[in-house]
């Protein structure tokens, strides 16, 4: 047993404190760890693993440290990996200590808190989510700490919400109740980085109405009120300090914006891309053009949450308007905009008392530029321009103080001096005049003493440990008056003396610089903290510069690529004349991009269903009608000629996710999950838009579901609907859907070449060109030979011997394995008996999970043509013993496939499952 010195008791007992986080242990010029700590961390860090202790091996206590000068450094790459790091600083002078030098922790620093390093994206938002679980409603708190924006919302309890919203503020750092985080952290696997999750409970109520004031407290709902003193008890706890960047809190209710799903976030590719997961090709990529760090902030959280509020985007169409046809005032506001530094976090790091002198001085070069940005803003013919700088704070005082306290290139530390200015304070100008005097007196006591003892290579010169000496070459040793001074140092090659008088002012000039540089930087802490006193007046001048810099982002896109004002309508009518894909036709780069119409009304046709071959355009059709409704409603301009939009509530798209294999579900597993969120969430003023509906499973099948979906959505929800496919023969329920049109992207044909025009035309399309599209994928000719003379020989039989029945037909029925409600869409449930099998398409039937397979088909045609065969052979009177006994055997087959649950079970079991039930459908066949 390895007895401890005082000091390790001390970090064992302050570990105690941070189980859950490395402790960086203050050791003199080093940040020590020790135990598990040291083990972990030199493996996370690749630096050395020592010892401390006797000098037995087995004694000895592992330890690894990092420099304190460059501990940031290690810090921030622990945090990278999703680890918590807690410092423990020395609190006390050790040369006034008794004992053990006290020591406490000063931070704990998490993934959700850090305030600046490679994990805070200038353009992006840094977030810690709390979750909080209620009776019946739960909540969600986020924070920026450093920007100091604080948001609260609330729903029912539910699982869709929660997931919606954690998908907008995407979290390095959850914390709550255990139960919700269980239901998160699924989620975060999509996100491609690590995410903290820490269960947390304690409340600190006091705290947080101390921080935002008794009546902000009051008007909070409880589930709300519970959310953020959570927060605030978490804060507290992890940064030890004050929180005066947290000012205000924003609250809303969900469904107030635009409520976009995790897949239709990442199927529209809004703030980057499903492939490379880069802004570059996504929305956001496109409509970024601001100037300042915070513009760009801003203008992500409106594409994540476009509003509702007709009022509100009028007000930002309005702004955006004026600027998109007065290219001298949006120009002259981009150049003033370019010379303003991140407010929101040079204040978040005053508030913190992080914010070094250059801080200070980008602070006071961006408050320069606030009266003419406000100028020009009231210049504008604009209202909402006028209404935002009416009364905006420019906050000159500000200005002026750092203006005549620090000077104008400040060093990176705050305690190494030359950071005020002359002037400032009266005092500090004295020991200022006292070194530089007492630096001169030394300089000419050198010259003195060459004169008097006629040394040339005398000089006086300083360290750390002796002060300031008189150095002399040994050579000239010889030439040195004895008992001139007084002997202190030898070295090889020369000595060093000092004299009663070279000391007497060697204590004054040390003396004044250590005075000097503990005054500058009192002087500076109290200027810091006196700017910390005005964070709300800066934050909201922040916030009205990034609203300013969106504004005309936005102006400048739109003018750039001729895009037009949106109208938008009370009524449900969408109208979009010559509309574009804004992304690809951005990416194009002068291509001419193929425009079509969108036409959906409520009288006529809400819904079009959409053939066509692959590569002709389908897709990136629907996915433009989407953006275009999303960027009207966060108030940009559309990439169209005319367009005239209604008020969307929802937006749903399902289209083409991957197998989610680790989970256990198929392509076609997550689409009718899809499909039933769709249906239990979509209103009338919902925009569905679902892509090659049915096709992750045998065609009957996939052709049933997609014709009862499209009936669904066109009878049960009545909304907006972009359905494609490729079974051409749903073609024919435009006859009996009144609001639903056939349309399809033309192609031009000559041959076997294939022309695709893009151009979205009204009628059905005949064909999928499939066998032209692997040509263009570069299959070889011989294959793509053999391919046309099989689909010849096809249709040929198509057309001499076999009659397909149609979907639409009401006697068609579907395999008797199938036959079971599917409560998957919510709709009313009918039990449906093995017996009897389902007579319309519209009732309802279990989809397999994955696509079926020739051996899957196999099994389920043997069980079909054996059920069938039974019951023809229950009509005749005789029945043998060896006949009953089959049908026995065949009924227990049957019943066992009948009770697979393949909605429950992972790809693996499944094919488990499908090797017994073939191999006992073999045993069958041999006793038959």
């Amino acid at each position: 047993m390895v007895k401890l010195t005082p000091m390790m008791e001390q970090y064992l007992s302050i570990k105690e404190q941070v189980k859950d986080a490395f402790l960086f242990f203050r050791l003199g010029d080093f940040y020590e760890m020790f135990f598990d700590d040291a083990i972990q961390a030199s493996k996370e860090l690749e630096i050395t693993l020592t010892g401390r202790g006797s000098s037995g091996a087995e004694d000895r206590i592992p330890m690894c440290g990092v420099p304190y000068h460059s501990a940031d450094n290690y810090i921030q790459r622990l945090i990278e990996k999703g680890y918590k790091v807690a410092i423990c600083e020395q609190v006390e002078d050790p040369a006034e200590a008794k004992g053990v030098v006290r020591r406490e922790i000063v931070r704990i620093v998490t993934p959700g808190t850090v305030m600046e390093g490679k994990l805070i994206d200038d353009k992006s938002n840094h977030y810690l989510v709390c979750l909080s679980q209620g009776s019946t409603s739960n909540a969600l708190a986020a924070c920026d700490l450093s920007t100091g924006e604080l948001i609260v919302t609330s729903a029912p309890i539910g699982q869709s919400w929660l997931i919606d919203e954690l998908n907008v503020y995407m979290p390095t750092e959850v914390i709550g109740h255990p139960a919700l985080l269980q239901e998160a952290e699924p989620l975060t696997k999509a996100w491609n980085r690590s995410v903290l999750f820490t269960e947390w409970s304690r409340k600190d109520e006091v705290l947080a109405r101390q921080q935002f004031g008794e009546a902000v407290w009051t008007r909070l709902e409880d589930e709300r009120q519970q959310a953020l003193a959570m927060l605030m008890g978490y804060l507290q706890e992890t940064q030890k300090r004050s929180l005066s960047q947290l000012t205000n809190i924003r609250t809303y209710d969900p469904d107030q914006y635009l409520v976009l799903d995790p897949f239709t976030r990442r199927n529209l590719e809004l703030t980057e891309t499903v492939r490379e997961r880069a802004k570059k090709g996504s929305l956001l990529w496109l409509l970024d053009r601001t100037e300042t760090s915070m513009g760009a902030r801003l203008l992500r959280r409106w594409i994540d949450k476009p509003l509702m509020n007709r009022q509100a985007i009028e007000e930002r169409l309005e702004a955006v308007d004026t600027l998109y046809h007065h290219l001298i005032w949006r120009e002259e506001l981009r150049e003033q905009l370019s010379s303003v530094y991140d407010l929101e976090r040079l204040v978040g790091r005053i508030a913190f008392g992080t914010a070094n002198g250059r801080d200070l001085v980008a602070l006071k070069s961006s408050l320069s530029q606030i009266p003419m940005l406000k100028q020009l803003c009231v210049q504008t013919s604009s209202a909402t321009l006028h209404n935002l700088v009416s009364e905006l704070d420019a906050c000159g005082d500000i200005h002026d103080w750092i203006e005549r306290a620090v000077v104008d290139e400040p060093p990176v530390s705050v305690r190494d001096g030359g950071l005020i200015k002359p002037g400032y304070d009266e005092y500090l100008d004295q020991l200022r005049e006292a070194s530089v005097n007492g630096k001169r007196w030394i300089a000419e006591l050198e010259r003195r003493e060459k004169e008097a003892t006629g040394i040339k290579s005398l000089k006086i010169g300083y360290n750390k440990v002796f002060g300031y000496y008189i150095e002399v070459t040994k050579s000239n040793l010889s030439s040195l008056p004895e008992g001139r001074y007084e002997r202190k140092q030898t070295l090889a090659n020369a000595e060093r003396f000092v004299t009663p008088e070279l000391k007497e002012k060697e204590a004054l000039i040390l003396e004044a610089e250590d005075k000097m540089l503990g005054l500058e930087y009192e002087r500076f802490s109290e200027l810091r903290q006196r700017i910390g006193g005005e964070i709300r007046r800066l934050q909201a001048l922040a916030e009205a510069v990034a609203e300013i810099d969106v504004y005309q982002s936005l102006a400048a896109v739109s003018a750039a690529r001729r895009y037009v004002r949106p109208a938008f309508t009370e009524q449900l009518d969408m109208h979009i004349a010559e509309g574009r894909h804004p992304v690809v036709e951005a990416v194009m780069q002068g291509g001419d991009f193929m425009a079509n119409d969108t036409e959906l009304t409520e009288q006529n046709e809400t819904m079009l269903l959409i053939t066509g071959p692959n590569m002709a355009g389908k897709s990136t059709y629907m996915r433009q009608v989407a953006l275009i409704s999303i960027m009207a409603q966060i108030g940009c301009f559309v990439p169209a000629e005319r367009a005239s939009m209604p008020i969307v509530d929802r937006i749903f798209t399902r289209i083409g996710a991957a197998d989610d294999l680790i989970g256990g579900q198929s392509t076609f597993m997550v689409e009718m999950m899809d499909i039933q969120v769709m249906t239990e969430k979509a209103t009338r003023r919902s925009l569905v838009i679902i892509d090659e509906l049915g096709r992750g499973t045998s065609t009957s099948e996939g052709m049933s579901i997609a014709q009862a979906v499209v009936e669904y959505v066109h009878d049960r929800i009545g909304c907006k609907a972009l359905v494609s496919t490729h079974f051409h023969e749903l073609a024919h329920m435009a006859d009996r859907l009144p609001r639903l049109k056939n349309v399809c992207m033309a192609v031009q044909e000559s041959g076997n070449q294939v022309t695709f025009l893009r151009k979205l035309i009204s009628g059905a399309a005949s064909t999928s060109y499939g066998i032209y599209c692997a040509r263009l994928a570069g299959l070889p000719d011989q294959i793509i030979n053999r391919a046309y003379d099989l689909l010849k020989q096809y249709e040929t039989t198509d057309r001499e011997g076999t009659t397909h029945a149609s979907p639409s037909s009401s006697q068609q029925e579907l395999p008797v394995n199938h036959v079971e409600q599917l409560s998957l869409f919510g709709w009313d449930q009918t039990a449906v008996s093995a017996d009897s099998p389902i007579q319309s398409p519209t009732q309802h039937v279990k989809p397999l999970q994955d696509s079926q397979t020739d051996d899957e088909q196999s099994v389920m045609s043997m069980a079909s043509t054996a059920e069938t065969h039974q019951a023809a052979q229950q009509e005749k009177p005789d029945h043998s013993v060896q006949y009953s006994a089959e049908v026995i055997a065949m009924k227990e087959f049957i019943g066992t496939l009948t009770d697979v649950d393949v909605m429950s079970m992972t790809p693996l079991e499944a094919m488990n499952q499908l090797h017994d039930l073939m191999k006992r459908a073999r045993e069958i066949t041999r006793e038959s």
